[in-house]
């Protein structure tokens, strides 16, 4: 029952959100031990870009285990790839996490580093 409702929530986020190649999708997405965030174009299917607390480019930058520092770092470092890729604008969609906490960081973070959403 709970797996239909959330398929339900995602088929009627999916319909409202839609990346373009001028304005890609940024789409977090966070488990219970790390995040991940991509920017993708909806129209061709592909991912442009990503990032995620995983990756070796972040192990080396954390200096502290705190999760909202790694989701800010996560934001600045992937809003740095896209602007080296030439994205300035990107339409965010937060899955079904509230705006709240370690989403709210990465958006920040991003927004901070010049991407507009």
């Amino acid at each position: 029952m709970v797996k239909q409702e959330n398929k339900l929530i995602i088929s009627r986020m999916k319909k409202k959100i839609k990346g373009t190649i001028e304005r890609p999708r940024l789409y977090v997405f966070k488990s219970n031990k790390h995040i991940y965030a991509q920017i993708i174009d909806d129209i061709n299917h592909k991912i442009l870009l990503s990032f995620s607390s995983i990756s070796n480019e972040l192990k080396i930058q954390i200096t502290s285990s705190t999760n909202c520092k790694i989701s800010s770092l996560i934001g600045k470092n992937i809003a740095i790839k896209a602007k080296k890729k030439g994205i300035q604008k990107v339409v965010f969609d937060r899955g079904q996490q509230l705006y709240h906490g370690k989403i709210k960081a990465l958006a920040d973070a991003a927004r901070q580093e010049g991407i507009d959403f």
